[in-house]
């Protein structure tokens, strides 16, 4: 019996290790796939502007590359042409993501703004919370100085005031000059609490609406969490803290030494978004990286970044606070690269889906939410989350369900869904990983340009308010 009592333990030693050499080894699968991926974007807008410098002679040197933001005077040739009618379409990046004027000539959207003359993509912080880059997005339109809130900088410790834009790329933006949104995955929370605020009237010294938006189009959007969160290291216990060893504490730890080395050109080419945490050595000194490294301050100790949004429980909370609005138009495109066989759900294609994400698809078959953790929802059931793109799941994709589901219509045929109607969720189902749309536009082939063309003129030809709505107001600020 003793015998076997230690065959027992010393059985279940080495499952331990096993488990924990197993975790490891993906971990290091994870974080190499990522980097090289990193890499190659990045080479690759570096390599475009070198080309381009050696072309046209425009720069004199690789440090002044990535300083091409939107400014000057194609910027107010552009501005000039936005103004009046038809609405501008805004499209807006997600987690890791970037605008125009960031990593050179690359095109985050894989250069689908260039199918329509009225189309703007803002560079917003691609690791910020929702509601930092919701505040930069409205400064980027309207105009003026970012203000993130008295209340929710002091409680996050970072400067209120963020960047200044002299002009709006919209400066009409109003009530009776609305927008159409394009968010992608993250970016269309961004685009929700950014309507919220407006509804709310949240920015000091503008009479603001939810009618200033005419409609949200949700291309892989994370409207309610995901569980690819918890496989990068958050806690499904609480969906706030980090695990001690994971790929996002790699992640942080790199951000914290590219923002505290503060590179002008480098950051000029690529930002984070936490200028206002003020991370800076010239800020902060060795101390404060010490304290950023340790978790004493920064965006990652106060939870005021965009990963604790994301997780099932950032995004139910975040959602209690979010109304569909009566006026708006709503349209969701999820996505997916799974299929059911034989009752499990498993990858629906290994050459269909990118090295990045591919090990992601796997895991968020398989996931399980920990038996001694409380289940993130009442109602919460592992199978409704096993459908996923790669980084989030297909169920969280397809309208807002929660805390409580909102109007939704799911689309087999546009004929059914006509005449559009505010207030709904139209949502369609697409075989696609999550990155199939952006920055690799020959990857998605002609589904590229059926998609944004789909976009597109629906918001230019079936996308409208009564002519009783838009009366001209000038009032509006």
């Amino acid at each position: 019996m003793w015998r076997h009592l230690c065959w027992d333990s010393g059985g279940g030693e080495m499952a331990r290790i096993s488990i924990g050499f197993l975790g490891l080894t993906e971990l290091f699968i994870s974080t190499m796939v990522h980097m090289l991926f990193g890499f190659y974007i990045f080479s690759t807008a570096v390599a475009s502007d070198v080309s381009q410098v050696l072309t046209d002679c425009l720069r004199p040197n690789i440090f002044n590359l990535g300083a091409r933001e939107e400014g000057g005077n194609d910027s107010k040739e552009k501005m000039a042409v936005l103004e009046g009618s038809p609405p501008p379409i805004v499209l807006v990046h997600g987690i890791f993501g970037f605008g125009k004027g960031r990593l050179g000539g690359l095109s985050y959207f894989a250069g689908a703004e260039k199918k329509d003359e009225r189309v703007l993509v803002p560079d917003l912080g691609s690791l910020s919370s929702i509601h930092d880059r919701a505040r930069e997005l409205f400064y980027y339109l309207k105009g003026g100085e970012v203000d993130y809130g008295e209340e929710h900088s002091r409680k996050f410790g970072h400067s209120q005031f963020g960047r200044t834009y002299e002009r709006g790329h919209y400066p009409s933006w109003g009530e009776h000059h609305p927008v159409h949104f394009v968010g992608h995955s993250a970016g269309v929370q961004v685009v929700r609490v950014l309507q919220q605020m407006l509804a709310d009237k949240a920015f000091n010294g503008f009479d603001t609406s939810e009618d200033w938006v005419l409609s949200i189009t949700s291309l892989s959007g994370a409207l309610n969490g995901t569980t690819r969160t918890y496989y990068d290291g958050m806690q499904p216990e609480d969906g706030r803290s980090m695990k001690s060893i994971c790929l996002l504490q790699l992640c942080r730890l790199g951000v914290i030494v590219y923002d505290w080395l503060d590179i002008t050109w480098l950051k000029n080419y690529y930002n984070f978004g936490f200028d206002h945490f003020q991370m800076a050595w010239r800020n902060s000194g060795i101390t404060g990286l010490v304290d950023l490294i340790l978790g004493n301050s920064g965006p990652f100790a106060s939870g005021d970044w965009i990963l604790p949004d994301l997780t099932i429980q950032g995004s139910i909370n975040l959602n209690s606070g979010l109304q569909t609005f009566p006026n708006t138009f709503y349209f969701s495109y999820a996505t997916r690269r799974t299929q059911k066989i034989l009752g499990y759900t498993v990858p629906s294609s290994i050459w269909g889906i990118h090295p990045m994400l591919f090990i992601r698809v796997l895991q968020m078959c398989q996931w399980r939410f920990p038996t001694g953790a409380s289940p993130p929802y009442k109602g919460y059931r592992d199978e409704d989350w096993e459908h996923n793109d790669g980084a989030l799941n297909t169920i969280s994709m397809t309208h807002p369900r929660l805390p409580v589901e909102h109007p939704s219509f799911y689309v087999v045929d546009d004929s059914e869904c006509q005449p559009l109607q505010p207030g709904i969720w139209y949502y369609k189902i697409m075989e696609a990983d999550h990155i199939f749309f952006i920055v690799n536009r020959e990857r998605a082939g002609v589904q590229f340009d059926v998609l944004y063309d789909g976009i597109f003129q629906r918001c230019r030809k079936h996308v409208f308010r009564s002519s009783k709505t838009l009366i001209p107001n000038e009032s509006n600020q």
